[in-house]
């Protein structure tokens, strides 16, 4: 760990006849970060940064992120170490409050959820005015959305205590608003929640159960899904977490911050892309081409075969994620008794790309999408839910990151500038 000492206190710009200084900012992993808060005040000039990837908006304490070393830790704990040890609503915890709950905290964590799952039998009706084949990522946004209409007094200000309560109600709720858009594009009726399964449990007996049989979650699943979640829950400033971030500067409630990241989510550059991966991988299968083929057609700019799941906006390293879902994908597979053609066939792309010099100067490593994709489907996860449960493990992240900025004296409402290229003054 560097300290400040370790670093200049601030940098010189020079810019036409004026020298002016700029404050240095140093994170506890030695990240830095020039102030430029001032520039605009001082110079006239702003920054041009498109995409913001040169740009930190926010001091966070949540998760720290090294994309060249392939590092990722929630509130300082490797995520191989919480993979390993933890569950998923005590990374919920971790990343509300930066700190692991004890027995207790936890115990009362998940109780406080198991009686929040149920909607109100009004918003259970909302489904029936959407189409059943709508993108179940639309239909959770509205319902999302739609939460604020029965939670009123939800307001970005209220009290701690209340902001707690309206983080929980939304963990609870989102499998069952998850499921019922599956239940309502199949036509089958709605289930209740069960207050004796665990979070998991909760979710798979949503899903698949139905009023004509008993149903029993195998933990096999209930445990992968879990793990799914944990390495879905927060993954620092991403596009999505960034616009939860943005709408809650406006000092919009909880529930309107969080659909505006669901939408954000839904894009096929963010989550949608582990749809892609098993779209490709079931490409490959039944136009009965090889894995090497397929690479080959990869690196043809002409072919318009592009490879789904490899690469990353911050990782320039194998994700680390994705070393731990391609074990997990195996280690489920071979628990649940299936084998898997796209398992295979994925496995086929990795040790060609991590072989290939193409890939590897380019650093395409497999990501988090290229396995995820493979446990869903194996544990008869629907495709078009595959960006669904994405959201549903991104909630924490997606909260945690509110209730901060909220917590932020410096926070202030978001407002990017630009630089105008159009046309100079004209006249009518």
């Amino acid at each position: 760990m560097s300290s400040d000492a370790d670093h200049p206190q601030t940098a010189r710009l020079v810019f036409g006849d004026k020298e002016i200084e700029l404050p240095i900012i140093v994170g506890t992993e030695g990240e830095i970060g020039i102030d430029i808060s001032k520039l605009r005040a001082r110079t006239g000039a702003v920054t041009f940064d498109p995409g913001f990837a040169n740009t930190a908006a926010c001091k966070s304490e949540i998760t720290f992120l090294n994309g060249e070393e392939g590092i990722l830790r929630y509130a300082g704990y490797p995520i191989e170490e919480l993979a390993e040890k933890s569950t998923f609503l005590e990374i919920a915890w971790l990343l509300f409050y930066q700190e692991l709950p004890t027995k207790d905290q936890l115990r009362e964590f998940r109780d406080e959820i198991r009686y929040h799952t149920m909607l109100h039998e009004d918003l259970k009706r909302f489904y029936s005015a959407l189409p059943k084949a709508g993108h179940p990522m639309a239909i959770c946004a509205a319902t999302v959305g739609a939460l604020s209409t029965f939670y009123q007094d939800v307001k970005f200000d209220d009290p701690a205590e209340q902001r707690r309560a309206a983080a929980i109600r939304l963990i609870a709720k989102f499998p069952t608003i998850a499921s019922y858009s599956f239940k309502h594009s199949i036509g089958q009726p709605f289930m209740y929640p069960r207050n004796d399964l665990e979070y998991t449990e909760n979710i798979l007996h949503l899903m698949f159960s139905n009023p004509c049989e008993e149903y029993v979650p195998d933990p096999v699943v209930a445990k992968a899904l879990d793990l799914l979640l944990i390495l879905h829950a927060d993954h620092e400033q991403n596009c999505s977490t960034s616009t939860v971030r943005t709408v809650g500067s406006s000092h919009a409630n909880l529930f309107a911050s969080v659909q505006a990241g669901i939408s954000a989510l839904w894009g096929p550059l963010h989550g949608g892309a582990n749809q892609k991966v098993i779209e490709m991988l079931m490409a490959i299968k039944e136009g009965n081409r090889s894995a090497k083929e397929f690479m080959a057609l990869a690196k043809d700019k002409n072919s318009g075969v592009r490879l789904m799941g490899f690469g990353h906006r911050v990782y320039k390293n194998y994700d680390p994620r994705a070393r731990i879902l391609k074990k997990a994908c195996d280690d489920v597979l071979k628990k649940m008794g299936t084998d898997n053609p796209l398992l295979e066939i994925a496995m086929e792309l990795e040790e060609i790309a991590l072989r290939d010099e193409y890939f590897i100067e380019r650093k395409l490593y497999p990501n988090v999408d290229f396995y995820s994709g493979i446990i869903y489907q194996a544990i008869g996860i629907p495709v078009d839910m595959f960006t669904v449960f994405f959201a549903m493990g991104r909630l924490p992240g997606w909260i945690s990151q509110w209730l901060e900025f909220h917590r932020d004296p410096l926070s202030r409402i978001n407002r990017p500038r630009q630089i105008y290229t159009g046309p100079k003054l004209r006249h009518y």
